[in-house]
């Protein structure tokens, strides 16, 4: 009765369960989340100092420009403050995308599987969405380069993509982009970016110079360690920014957020750090794997991808009930395989060894493949 029609057919976003629901669920003493792509290490410690000595007043509306964080993050990328669209969480804009280009009568186009908040915005908006499936959990930027028509005005890169931990190269980026019409916007969402090796990274000035049809991503949630505070970025020439920023609320993001933003930017140290211990992490659940016989695709990101040998649901159940929340495949778009965030090195190992058990049991008849 109430709403747009095509509300109908949807479901609002499902999270992963939480640590304390699983505790009682299960009556577990410890939980170890790894189903979020949360940084295990947590934040900066400038970030904590400002948190216990900082006077807030929170009576007054926050600064809806953001002046202060908009200032230092355009020093720190080299852009114009005009380059500059904040939201909370890069989340928030992609709804701004939807609401500024997208229409009835018009279409976008993404890979399928990929973050799901692109189509979901997308079909609220009354667009026709066309998902191009992945080639082992990488972009057929072919594919999506012939489905583009006159009616599209969106397409969705992900890199690296959210669930495959895959990344698109530097040449199949620049091909898609050379054959892109301009009239069609590119969004770029680098969510997991500072995973990526430096070598591995796209150029920020060169796409904005050589391309006026990009819009690139970011976000604080991820590396960063303030998911909890919900503020993300993007990166646009100032055509595109003032657009999204006409359909952007007034004071979407707090004034306690652009201050913890603004410290949390500055503090590369903590960023690179957090990159070495999750890539060494990483590598050595990777190995584990190998031995084990189990396999995963390739990521740049703080989480892995991993195809197992059972149903994703009931391989995600079982770790649920041994202290370990995943997220299933099935969830995702990837039958058979579950998303595990890379977390402590103490509680990976303890997900080896329940992992292994699981093997065991698999191998005995115990759980059914």
């Amino acid at each position: 009765m109430y709403g747009k029609e095509v509300l109908k057919g949807m479901t609002a976003y499902k999270q992963g369960m939480q640590i304390s629901e699983v505790q009682r669920k299960y009556n577990l003493e410890k939980i170890v989340k790894l189903a979020s792509n949360e940084n295990p290490y947590g934040f900066s410690d400038e970030v904590k100092s400002y948190l216990q000595t900082a006077d807030h007043d929170y009576a007054f509306y926050p600064d809806g420009y953001a002046y202060e964080l908009r200032k230092s993050l355009a020093e720190k990328l080299e852009v114009t403050d005009e380059q500059l669209v904040f939201g909370s969480g890069s989340d928030e804009i992609i709804t701004f995308i939807c609401r500024a280009f997208l229409h009835e009568g018009t279409n976008t186009i993404m890979a399928a599987p990929t973050f799901p908040q692109y189509r979901h915005h997308a079909l609220i908006e009354g667009a026709t969405v066309k998902e191009i499936p992945t080639i082992n959990g990488r972009h057929d930027l072919l594919k999506m380069q012939e489905a583009i028509d006159e009616q599209t005005k969106v397409v969705w890169l992900c890199t690296p993509d959210n669930p495959s931990g895959e990344i698109i190269s530097k040449s199949e980026f620049t091909q898609f982009m050379d054959k892109c019409p301009e009239e069609v916007l590119v969004v770029l969402d680098e969510a997991y970016i500072e995973f990526v090796d430096e070598d591995l990274r796209f150029d920020l000035h060169d796409i904005l110079a050589r391309y006026k049809n990009v819009v690139v991503l970011r976000t604080l949630s991820k590396i960063y360690g303030l998911a909890g505070l919900r503020v993300g970025y993007a990166i646009a020439h100032v055509d595109i920014a003032n657009k999204l920023n006409i359909v952007r609320g007034p004071f979407n993001t707090t004034s306690l957020t652009q201050r913890v933003a603004m410290i949390a930017l500055q503090d590369d140290n903590f960023i690179k750090e957090t990159k070495r211990q999750n890539d060494s992490v990483r590598k050595q659940f990777e190995q584990f794997l190998d031995q084990l016989g189990w396999t995963y695709n390739e990521s740049h990101t703080n989480f892995l991808l991993v195809h197992t040998p059972i149903d994703a649901d009931e391989a995600a159940l079982y770790l649920l009930k041994h202290g370990f929340i995943v997220r299933s495949g099935s969830l995702l778009g990837y039958p058979n395989t579950i998303r595990v965030t890379i977390g402590l090195e103490d509680d990976m190992k303890a997900l080896h060894g329940v992992i292994e058990k699981l093997q065991k049991e698999i191998n005995s008849g115990e759980v059914s493949r």
